[in-house]
């Protein structure tokens, strides 16, 4: 029984290095892409930026500003959805336009329940106020560079460009409270994990054919050769399935060069636990059979498992020292050579303990269908989801 078990975790630990030169490959290839593109035609078309808003933290102020900062050479607005006059947020809006008066900001009230995700209720009324073709949404917390817009928006130059997204890091708090190990996890993941599955995802599939939350810029003239957005209503992953019906649609998705921040709150335990099994099954019902495969991907894990199921055999450590380089030189590679993200450095040696949960929430992942998601409780079936 021995012998089998660890003929079994050494070949999904080979699959798993096999995996990690895939993603470091990818990740040359992206960076090639990028730094070898031909100078670009100036293209800034006028843009209407969709934030839709709810609740409020400590930096979520900055990132409004950044975007208020934009050297942009085209117009373009700022436009709040908020489900109520109620909301604590309006006081930081009223604050921007104070400091920014020369920027278009404007506030929609978004009063109807169009299915069960309020967020995207409140992008189909926000759309309908949008003053421009383009349109460029993205959460609350998100913190962009003065040049954000100009990179984004000149893809669309390119007739064939239907989308644009963007990657992004997880930026914690610098000390105290506002960090914790589980959101130090969390960003680690983020950089180190998810990206270089979906760098590796558009190597293999020349292209990606969905969305990330952190920018979906579009147009409505694409939008409505996909319905709109009221069939996303019911949907979790909403920017994945945008993605989805515009490369179906038969236009291109751009993974743009820019990098964004996303603000990690000070999970605790349960925090965390949450948002990693939302987002893990998420993508199980999203990507099956990719997801399905994701498991291979955790080659660390089961090089240890190997170890132990050898009886701590000098080959098994072998491998253990084969696949801990190659997993960090991605971590390296993609972490701080794309993303620039200085936190990889500081918590590299947390990269084991993150990897062991990635398996861990990838294997629980499949044992329920129940989801939560600010503070609601819903159940998720293939994508759509139900209040539990």
């Amino acid at each position: 029984m021995a012998t089998a078990i660890a003929a079994i975790t050494t070949l999904l630990t080979v699959a798993g290095l096999a995996y990690l030169l895939l993603a470091l490959w990818a990740t040359r290839s992206f960076a090639h892409y990028w730094t070898r593109q031909p100078k670009r035609a100036a293209f800034a078309p006028d843009v209407s930026i969709l934030k839709p808003v709810k609740g409020i933290d400590s930096r979520m102020y900055e990132g409004f500003a950044s975007h208020c900062r934009q050297r942009y050479e085209g117009r373009f607005e700022i436009v709040f959805g908020f489900g109520s006059m109620d909301e604590p947020a309006i006081a930081e809006i009223e604050r921007l336009r104070s400091e920014f008066p020369e920027c278009d900001i404007r506030l929609v009230v978004c009063s109807e329940r169009l299915g069960t995700s309020g967020k995207v209720s409140s992008l189909v009324q926000m759309l309908r106020e949008a003053k421009y073709e383009h349109v460029l949404i993205n959460d609350s917390d998100i913190r962009v560079s003065p040049i954000y817009l100009t990179r984004v928006m000149e893809s669309f130059a390119d007739a064939s460009v239907g989308m644009v997204t963007a990657p992004y890091i997880g930026r914690t708090a610098e000390s105290g409270s506002g960090r914790t190990l589980w959101s130090r996890l969390e960003a680690l993941g983020i950089s180190t994990d998810f990206l270089p599955g979906v760098l590796t995802a558009r190597m293999l599939e020349r292209g990606i054919r969905f969305g990330l939350g952190s920018t979906l810029a579009t147009s409505k003239t694409v939008l409505a050769k996909i319905g709109g957005l009221e069939p996303l209503t019911e949907y979790l992953a909403d920017d994945y399935e945008m993605g989805v019906r515009i490369a179906g649609a038969g236009y291109r998705v751009e993974l743009c060069g820019e990098v964004v921040e996303t603000t990690v709150p000070a999970y605790s335990f349960r925090g965390f636990r949450d948002h990693q099994l939302r987002w893990a099954r998420s993508t199980r019902d999203s990507r099956r059979w990719g997801y399905v495969g994701l498991g291979i991907t955790f080659a660390l894990p089961w090089a240890l498992l190997t170890c132990i199921a050898s009886g701590l055999a000098l080959w098994s450590f072998t491998l253990l020292s084969i696949v801990l380089l190659a997993r960090v030189a991605v971590a390296l590679s993609v972490g701080v050579g794309i993303l620039r993200d200085g936190q990889v450095l500081r918590d590299l040696w947390l990269l084991p303990v993150r990897d062991l949960f990635g398996l861990g929430f990838w294997a629980w992942s499949f044992a329920g269908d129940t989801v939560v998601w600010r503070g609601d409780r819903f159940h998720l079936r293939k994508g759509r989801i139900t209040r539990a």
